[in-house]
């Protein structure tokens, strides 16, 4: 006992000496993360089933514009609360244990929402889907990026956003494919359907699901924890483990004992320089990701569509799905990169292409309702789309959820989550009455300037962490002065 005291309060580094790489060639990482992403693609389904399906809701329980606005965008403000209360959720029962309370939620929330007989119903239903969303937003990211290895963290922490927008083109190939059917069943199939990938997630985060080492550390089951990484990390686990151990002790000497009235004083109240400029990194990201209007689109892009003259339901439906598809190949290209060319580049790339493409579709929604002027406007729906997808997308998500301390890390997910719901409930509830006010074209060119600022936020205010350790980032935001990337950190 004693030698195993000794063994994990050893030196972790010693003379200065960079650490060396985790080992690769492990597909149980891989495996732990497709099974936590489960949780992404059912978010991206009940996200997206939405559009194709509002029509035929309001055709079967009467349901007014007004009343459907405020269900679409009260689902992303339930998404807040959930958001909030996973991070509490994680550090006290554990990651594994908030997977599976995901996936009964959504399971809940599907059932309730596809037999609603009236718009009581259907917002209790969407009120735990929404709780639900929340949930999933948290606990994918925070679970991928404590039982990744740093070499891979990249990858495998782009896969919750894939599976997202894989979710999302599924909804809009549901809709289209029920279409058909009488109005008071498609709708209820289209919803209904998602309550069946929650089973396949409750029972594999019950069964197959470890939970990550960290936590097991933060709750003094070191054992445990070594079993994870022998699996993870291979040889390399022992000195894995000795990190966390390290890392956990100091971060209990500097909260309140671990405990969550500490958590959040030392985020919210009484923040030390570095936690302070890893929040206000954590919290641009997630203002300017929602700021580039990608609600809009998902939400609303028939209308955008209708405004430059398409009015086949069956065309509007083929170019929801174009962009469903468009976003969700696109998605991909930052699981193979994101570890290469590093975080920065990537964000910015997104914020450039996405500026670029709202000017073009500001300008195509202005023309005259021509052929052309269509073609232009989905094009640039769809490259805008791709741009996204490329960066601020899944970058976000990985970079957020890796610069945050282990002591912070599920409280401050969940508060960078919530802010990006509050701003998605903002933008898909505001959306039609700003294009009423300034036009469609004056509504893009907003959508576009916000862009151009997340561009200038990411150039000056985030340092690269490709290939980083979480510990190597802690001591990176602890020992910056300002929060200005460092020309070193962005090519290494």
């Amino acid at each position: 006992m004693m030698k195993k005291e000794e063994d994990l309060e050893s030196p972790l580094l010693s003379n200065g000496e960079p650490a060396p790489a985790d080992s690769e060639g492990s597909a149980y990482p891989l495996f732990c993360a497709l099974l936590a992403s489960l949780t992404s693609i059912i978010f991206g389904y009940n996200r997206g089933v939405m559009s194709g399906a509002q029509k035929f809701v309001q055709e079967d329980l009467g349901v007014t514009d007004g009343q459907l606005e405020l269900l679409i965008g009260a689902t992303s403000v339930y998404s807040l609360v959930g958001s909030l209360a996973a991070g509490w959720t994680c550090d006290r029962a554990g990651r594994r244990r908030a997977v599976a309370l995901s996936a009964a939620m959504f399971l809940a929330g599907s059932a309730v929402t596809a037999a609603a007989n009236g718009y009581a119903a259907l917002m209790a239903g969407q009120l735990v889907a929404g709780v639900a969303c929340g949930f999933g937003l948290v606990v994918a990211p925070v679970y991928i990026a404590e039982i990744a290895p740093a070499s891979s963290r990249g990858f495998l922490s782009s896969i919750p956003e894939i599976a997202s927008n894989s979710g999302i083109l599924l909804s809009y190939i549901a809709d289209l494919a029920l279409a058909g059917l009488p109005t008071t069943l498609s709708w209820r199939l289209m919803i209904g359907i998602g309550a069946v990938p929650p089973l396949f997630l409750a029972a594999a985060a019950v069964l197959a699901m470890p939970e990550t080492p960290r936590w097991l550390v933060l709750h003094g089951r070191p054992d445990e924890a070594r079993r994870v990484l022998a699996r993870i990390a291979g040889d390399d686990g022992d000195r894995r483990l000795q990190e966390i151990v390290a890392s956990v002790r100091e971060a209990s000497s500097k909260s309140a004992g671990g405990s969550p009235a500490g958590v959040w004083s030392e985020i919210l109240v009484r923040p030390t320089p570095a936690v302070r400029r890893v929040m206000v990194a954590i919290l641009g990201l997630q203002v300017f990701q929602q700021a580039c209007g990608v609600a809009a689109m998902v939400l609303y892009a028939p209308r955008v569509f209708s405004h430059v003259g398409i009015t086949s339901d069956r065309a509007v439906l083929g170019a929801t799905v174009l962009l469903g598809a468009v976003k969700t190949v696109a998605i991909v290209v930052p699981l193979f990169l994101a570890d290469r060319l590093g975080r920065r580049p990537m964000l910015l790339a997104s914020a450039g292409g996405m500026a670029a493409s709202l000017l073009v579709l500001g300008l195509s929604v202005r023309a005259a309702a021509t052929w052309w002027a269509a073609a232009a406007c989905v094009a640039a729906a769809a490259a805008f789309m791709a741009a996204f997808s490329l960066g601020f997308g899944p970058v976000i998500w990985m970079y957020a959820s890796e610069i945050l301390p282990l002591r912070l890390r599920a409280q401050g997910t969940g508060i960078g989550t919530a802010l990006n719901r509050v701003m998605s409930a903002v933008v898909g509830m505001t959306f039609i009455s700003m294009y009423e006010a300034v036009g469609m074209a004056g509504t893009f060119y907003i959508f576009a300037s916000l862009t151009a600022g997340a561009w200038v936020f990411v150039y000056a205010c985030l340092p690269e962490t490709k290939g980083r350790s979480l510990e190597e980032i802690e001591e990176l935001f602890d020992t910056t002065g300002a929060i200005k990337p460092s020309p070193r950190a962005t090519l290494s």
